[in-house]
């Protein structure tokens, strides 16, 4: 028996899939050239340069057409899955081409008239948009939230287009984040928004991000009866009606749902507060039903999101601290930064962790500024996402205050920010 097993395997033919790189082109505001050129043009580019390393990014061109009409051209999110850096062979992979420009009009306000007070019912944006351009990159994780994310609502749309039976496999287009305050989930929620509209710009025209009040939502409404909602829900589904647009609606602090139904139940709340939170979870198992929708919610207390919520989110991901590793790389890329706008000078190269590990964090002329690096990103351990991108602005302003700064001198700054930051929160805990 396992003789034929192993010649009925030998018999199968093994079919290797070719990766898929993702390009993005940013086109110009102004830029009016067809895509169809555009796509043509970069062609051009990318078999001119057929082998690159990770992600990369073109902001300068030789051929005129591109730099009157594109910003960058850049290979994203090939670290997603793969931790270090692997030279990739261009020719030997599927291209996939997403041209974007970005809207530049900021957000509206959905607003919802009530008797006495016109309600802030929710922010409303056009992707992708200016306003979250760069966000995705600038969020670090140290397990691999952003490409699980991606792929569950890649497969979202596979199993809708495939006409999947609901009733045999369920899932429900709701997504919750979930963590300690100043990890980055609403963060990420607007970056996976703005994400997936460019990733799927040649399905849906744009995207729609709505970003609902929930302060207003839970506090000023429970005098009302479900109308309000019924009205904000009625707008979402205006916007999903529109098959040329990828809609995302986008509810903070879900835990909120929870806060209510509990003091209902206490007596606390007028009893129309419960019909209120039912008309939301009602309405989002309405809009849910629709293929162009995604429902992204956070949590900042995780005992506390309402179970009846919980059920119906398919993906719960934790975000947490982030760790010595992703420490460093967030502090890289603010050094970096600084050292483009000149306020850290003269330039200097630093070393990648993973540099470091592969000559055993010896130090030397190269690896010695990069080794004080990665002690202050050790000591920073317990430090949020928020506070960590604070930490070189705070330096400055509190140990520096010259227009330029050598890296040394910089470095010797955050140090000493980061142990205030501890003595504080003692301070504040004590």
């Amino acid at each position: 028996m396992d003789e034929a097993v192993g010649d009925l395997k030998q018999a199968l033919p093994c079919v290797v899939e070719a990766p898929t790189v993702h390009v993005e082109v940013h086109q110009r505001g102004g830029s009016t050239a067809r895509k169809e050129d555009i796509k043509l043009s970069v062609w051009k580019l990318l078999n001119r340069h057929n082998i690159v390393f990770g992600d990369y990014a073109w902001v300068e061109f030789d051929e005129p057409f591109l730099t009157r009409n594109v910003q960058s051209v850049s290979i994203v999110d090939t670290e997603l899955k793969v931790k270090d850096p692997q030279p990739i062979d261009l020719s030997s992979c599927n291209i996939a081409l997403h041209i974007f420009q970005l809207n530049e009009d900021g957000p509206s306000s959905e607003n919802l008239e009530e008797e006495t007070e016109n309600i802030i019912a929710a922010n409303h944006w056009v992707l992708p948009a200016a306003e979250f351009h760069g966000l995705w990159d600038s969020l670090v994780y140290d397990v691999e939230v952003k490409s699980h994310l991606l792929d569950y609502v890649m497969t979202t749309l596979l199993f809708s287009d495939k006409k999947v039976d609901s009733n045999l496999i369920t899932w429900n287009r709701v997504v919750l984040l979930h963590g300690p305050p100043g990890t980055g989930k609403t963060s990420l929620c607007k970056a996976l928004a703005q994400k997936l509209t460019i990733r799927l710009s040649s399905r849906y025209r744009y995207g729609q991000l709505v970003e609902i009040n929930s302060h207003s939502l839970f506090s000023k409404w429970f005098s009302e009866s479900g109308k309000l909602v019924t009205k904000m829900f009625q707008k979402i589904q205006d916007l999903i009606d529109d098959k040329d647009a990828l809609v995302f609606v986008l509810i903070d602090e879900v835990e909120s749902l929870t806060a209510a139904r509990s003091a209902c139940r206490a007596g606390t709340e007028p009893s129309d507060a419960i019909r209120v939170v039912n008309a939301v979870l009602t309405q989002i198992d309405q809009i849910k039903r629709h293929s162009n929708v995604v429902i992204l919610t956070t949590s900042n207390i995780t005992e506390k999101i309402d179970v009846a919520f919980v059920d119906r989110a398919d993906i719960r991901q934790y975000v947490g601290l982030p760790s010595m590793a992703a420490i460093f790389k967030i502090y890289l890329s603010c050094l970096e930064e600084l050292m483009k706008c000149q306020i850290i000078y003269p330039r200097q190269q630093l070393l990648t962790l993973r540099e470091l590990e592969m000559i055993g964090f010896i130090e030397n002329n190269i690896s010695k500024l990069s080794l004080f690096l990665s002690e202050i990103s050790r000591k920073s351990e317990g430090l949020s996402g928020r506070v960590l991108r604070k930490l070189p602005f705070l330096a400055h302003a509190l140990y520096i205050q010259a227009p330029t700064v050598t890296i040394e001198g910089f470095l010797q700054a955050l140090s000493l920010v980061v142990d205030r930051q501890f003595e504080e929160r003692k301070k504040l805990s004590s």
